[in-house]
């Protein structure tokens, strides 16, 4: 059965290869190409006025269409952009028409603001034109900078994380305001000798609620789509920088106090290290760390959890950001062979409790070979804790990328985790423990964005090579403004168990099909899009039998001032093959092999996101197991624009179950404050109030960016027993970084 399995996997791969090049067709962009012409270093002041000759001078990319609400018109509020660059700087002068002072909608002075809560200026580049992957640089109405990496043709939105160093300013007139950056290209890879990239410009206004772009963008897809772009053309070849190595060293002092141990006093601890960044070309970057400290890093939201299944955190250090799809997309979100967030956590055997273990160093290689490969390599070394039982390991990763056609490509994977210390030596590779995948992907993007999907074979290989050490999966999707139809199917095995990776369910085989209908009124003044979605999810184990029936029928309508609600029913049938407690709470699990049919209804809604004061939230009941659930969710927000906001979110479920079982209530809230004194300075005060795991969590963070991507951190976490509010923890964290060019 498994070679049958196999032998129709890559056929289907063939063909869904050959699709994928026969169907996709050249997007247009006859029109859509802008000159950038050089200046003497010098020339510009980056000011926000462009009252600089050299700016009159300068091609202008305009005539904007919109995405959003409609996909066939002009954009109501139009802007203009300009570029201009010299030996060190790409920059781009933008225009943005149609706003008035009091029409701009902002929700913060704090750096990588949200495109949907922020109206906004974009620039997207393509430098390698593989329509794949791209760099995303924007400010907001008041000047607050924002940057990203975009992958997999921007499909999956932005990443936001990666933190680079550039210059911004704005200046908000009348009806308009004007956008001045100056880009350092020592910030892009890109090809040496390029003359031309591929770009679109971007621009939100909440206010009339419109998206637009200066090459149109279907209003299906994304607006940051890298499938449609224009051309920057260069009027000489850019040369790679000649020195571009950064150092990025800090400094930490921290105080814990832990008050559930028996002995008692605080810790007081110093810390140093420092990362480095070192551009072995214009497009391949060597990253090293020594001794990393993530302590500034703000702190996992937490969730009810009422899934038999571990939960899954995104990665937020900055460390593994860059080029991070080339790691960490292969596979599925829930069937990952490489997750970087095991690195640098470990159990301690002698609490039972996860815990963070020191990291030694880290290398990394990633980024363009030329425009059709890319690779990566991931070297990192953890220390061992004797006192807690803690073993050293080392992590390697291996990735290389390949091409194909216009936007897909074909790539291979190795992770291996190699268990480093023993007993009787702190340090050695001869060890028989080892955890080891490797993995081929094959990701399809037509030219159009039309067909995307992805497939793939993973293997693992342990020391016990056990039956069941393999994953393999299928995803098609076509895509049209209308309609969406998409299928995928997974077959896990039941001992694939990537040590380094997120699969938290194995031994099954599952079909995932999914479709969605969408009608956009034309005359309507109240309604954008009206959706209707109907999903499914089907779990086999590996004897054939059912375990899992999910189906749900959802509406969904946005208003066309930014509101909107959607309804859902579902039914849900589950076979345990693992006893459970429903509630999470410790109680009585209901016994394994046990089944349960459940109908359920859910409803939600937000109000308009421009307002000062709006809120969203949302009501769900239902059968749950063998009893019933309500769950009522919420969030209330009130904006001082552009000082920032305070929110308070809740979720409240109710869960009753038949006796000997549990019954619940579990609340969990968590107030906030995000203030931005100015785009230097920023404090971000929550609380979490969470019964079901009997923890109350205060977490404060201020953020002083006394130079660019240079910041001091001040840290203060302290958490406490939900029920008698006893005191458990408390930290405090100061942390210095500081960048360094070379």
């Amino acid at each position: 059965m498994k070679g049958m399995m196999l032998y129709r996997f890559f056929t289907l791969c063939l063909m869904v290869c050959s699709v994928g090049c026969a169907i996709g067709y050249a997007q247009k962009q006859e029109n859509h190409e802008l000159l950038a012409r050089k200046v003497s270093p010098g020339s510009i002041k980056i000011d926000g006025l462009l009252d600089e000759p050299v700016w009159q001078q300068a091609a202008v990319a305009n005539h904007f269409w919109q995405n959003f609400p409609y996909d066939s018109s002009a954009a109501n509020a139009q802007t203009e952009v300009r570029v201009l660059y010299d030996e060190d700087y790409i920059y781009i002068g933008a225009i943005c028409y149609g706003q008035s002072p009091d029409e701009i909608v902002v929700s913060s002075l704090r750096r990588d603001f949200s495109s949907d809560n922020n109206d906004f200026f974009l620039a997207n580049f393509d430098t390698f034109q593989d329509g794949t992957n791209g760099f995303q640089f924007g400010v907001n109405p008041y000047g607050v900078q924002r940057e990203g990496l975009i992958a997999d043709g921007g499909n999956r939105g932005t990443d936001e994380a990666w933190d680079n160093k550039w210059f911004a300013e704005v200046s908000r007139l009348a009806d308009y305001w004007v956008v001045e950056m100056a880009i350092p290209f020592k910030s892009i890879r890109f090809k040496n000798g390029s003359t031309e990239w591929k770009a679109n410009f971007l621009r939100g206004d909440l206010a009339h609620f419109e998206r637009s772009s200066w090459v149109p963008v279907p209003r299906n897809f994304s607006i940051s789509s890298l499938a449609y772009t224009g051309i920057l053309r260069f009027e000489t070849p850019l040369r790679k920088p000649k020195s571009n190595i950064v150092a990025i060293p800090y400094l930490t002092g921290s105080y814990n106090e832990d008050f559930t141990q028996d002995t008692t006093g605080a810790v007081y601890k110093g810390n140093a290290g420092a990362d480095f960044k070192v551009a072995l070309s214009a497009s391949l970057n060597l990253d090293l760390t020594f001794n990393p400290d993530f302590s500034q890093v703000e702190v996992d939201r937490q969730v009810t959890n009422l899934d038999r299944f571990e939960i899954f955190f995104p990665e937020r250090r900055q460390f593994f950001l860059e080029n991070a799809d080339l790691f960490a997309n292969f596979g599925f979100s829930r069937i990952r062979p490489f997750f970087s967030r095991r690195i640098g956590i470990a159990r301690d055997t002698v609490t039972g409790l996860i815990v963070q273990t020191p990291i030694l160093y880290g290398a990394r290689l990633s980024g363009k070979v030329n425009r059709d490969w890319r690779v990566g390599l991931l070297n990192m070394q953890t220390n061992p804790d004797e006192s807690r039982g803690i073993v050293g390991k080392n992590y390697t990763v291996a990735a290389v990328q390949r091409r194909v056609f216009t936007r897909s490509n074909i790539a291979a994977v190795f992770v291996n985790e190699q268990t480093t210390s023993t007993e009787q030596q702190d340090f050695t590779f001869n060890t028989n423990q080892y955890n080891r995948v490797v993995g081929l992907d094959y990701n399809l993007a037509s030219a159009d964005n039309t067909w995307q999907g992805k497939f793939f074979y993973h293997q693992l290989f342990t020391p016990e090579n056990l039956p069941g050490q393999f994953a393999h999966a299928a995803y098609l999707a076509y895509n049209k403004p209308t309609f969406f139809v998409a299928w995928n199917h997974e077959w896990v095995g039941g001992n694939y168990k990537p040590s380094t990776g997120y699969v938290p369910r194995n031994g099954h085989f599952r079909l995932e099909p999914f479709a969605r209908y969408t009608i956009f009124p034309k005359k309507s003044k109240h309604i954008a899009r009206h959706n209707i979605f109907f999903y499914n999810s089907f779990y086999w184990d590996s004897l054939g039998t059912s375990t899992d029936r999910f189906s749900q029928l959802r509406y969904e309508a946005v208003l066309q001032n930014t509101a909107g609600l959607n309804l859902a029913v579902r039914r849900n049938y589950v076979r345990l093959f693992f006893s459970f407690d429903p509630t999470n709470t410790d109680g009585l699990e209901l016994p394994e092999g046990s089944e349960y049919t459940t109908y359920s209804a859910e409803f939600n809604f937000n109000t308009d996101r421009r307002k000062l004061f709006n809120l969203d939230g949302g009501i769900n009941y239902g059968q749950y197991y063998n009893g019933h659930l309500l769950g009522i969710q919420g969030s209330v927000n009130y904006r001082f624009q552009p000082f920032g906001s305070i929110s308070l979110s809740g979720n409240y479920i109710r869960i009753l179950l038949p006796q000997p079982y549990n019954s619940a209530e579990l609340i969990l809230l968590g107030p906030r404050i995000d203030l931005s004194f100015t785009r230097k300075l920023f404090l971000t005060t929550f609380v979490q109030y969470n019964n079901q795991i009997d923890n109350v969590n205060i977490n404060a963070r201020l953020q002083w960016r006394f130079k660019p991507v240079s910041d001091i951190f001040v840290v203060y976490t302290d958490n406490y027993f939900a029920n008698e509010l006893q005191q458990k923890n408390r930290a405090l964290v100061i942390k210095a970084t500081y960048w360094l060019n070379i």
